[in-house]
């Protein structure tokens, strides 16, 4: 099915203190994202970079570039829920601290829409702390207990449609701390770490996820972050954990994620240029992006180097 399909770059290098997630979009371009989508009869829209919202916050001892974040997350919701009125929007990151600001504002949307609001999170971590439990201080380590309405979020955008715990799904887990664990074991989410993959294969974990949504005619938000894959596939990640999915598993998750067609968003989140080698990894993740929006395995195109 044709769609049409909204590029909304989200340069963001606040969340953790290495940079070099703000050059994540271009990359995604250089690695023909726009051209991979439009081979498969999209219809394709660049709205180039969204830039973030000037705020008086001042920053708080612990907390990594608290400012930038705060105005992250207000641009990135605007941009996302205006996105929704027009189409499928990828937002191309940038760390995952943008997924505050892109969930936010898909999930009023899908508020406004009547529909409940589902979030499939593939990531190595699980991203559930709050500004008073994280002792990093890296606030990309945090959007999954905003956007679901813990508390702990004092200074940032009010949460008027929280995600319900029941409706998230986290695959890939394989670093998480001890005060995370109780905090994920103690909720609703659902989540699954790489020894489930291990012994049950994706297929197995994430077919009913999928099916539910599905049922209730949910809206679902797919946030892939390139630490979801093994780093021996894609190095191009500062959060580097060994033994993530293989090529394989990631893309069996996207193809049922489109045969499912229950996708409205997607983020593209924490590729890092700079630690890429020949652009592989980026092209690694434009493939899953088409294979979330259609790409059958008759279809790949033989690899080449950048």
């Amino acid at each position: 099915m044709t769609k049409t399909i909204l590029l909304v770059g989200a340069p963001v290098d606040c969340g953790k203190a290495r940079a070099g997630c703000l050059m994540g979009p271009d990359a995604y371009r250089s690695a023909r994202l726009e051209g991979a989508l439009r081979d498969l009869g999209h219809h394709v829209r660049d709205r180039g970079n969204v830039v973030p919202d000037q705020t008086a916050a001042i920053d708080r001892d612990g907390l990594h570039a608290l400012p930038d974040t705060l105005g992250w997350t207000a641009s990135l919701s605007r941009a996302a829920e205006t996105a929704m009125q027009e189409g499928l929007p990828v937002f191309l990151g940038g760390d995952h601290a943008l997924s505050l600001g892109t969930v936010h504002g898909v999930a009023a949307h899908a508020a406004q829409t009547g529909r409940p609001q589902f979030v499939l999170w593939l990531d190595a971590h699980a991203d559930f702390h709050t500004l008073e439990t994280t002792t990093s201080g890296n606030l990309h380590g945090t959007p999954l207990a905003y956007v679901t309405g813990r508390k702990g979020f004092d200074g940032f955008p009010p949460v008027p449609h929280p995600v319900p715990q029941d409706n998230v799904c986290i695959i890939g887990l394989r670093s998480v701390d001890a005060a995370e664990r109780a905090a994920l074991e103690g909720s609703a989410i659902h989540h699954h770490d790489m020894r489930a993959i291990d012994e049950y294969g994706i297929k197995a974990l994430l077919a009913p996820f999928l099916d539910r949504v599905v049922s209730v005619g949910g809206a679902l938000h797919v946030s892939l972050d390139v630490d979801f894959l093994d780093p021996a596939v894609a190095p191009a990640v500062g959060t580097t954990v060994p033994g993530g999915a293989t090529i394989r598993e990631a893309h069996l998750a996207m193809e049922m994620i489109h045969d499912s067609g229950v996708m409205t968003s997607m983020d593209l989140v924490e590729l890092n240029p700079m630690l890429d080698e020949r652009g592989r990894t980026a092209q690694t993740m434009v493939d899953l992006c088409a294979s979330a929006l259609g790409r059958k395995v008759f279809d790949r195109p033989t690899p080449r180097l950048l």
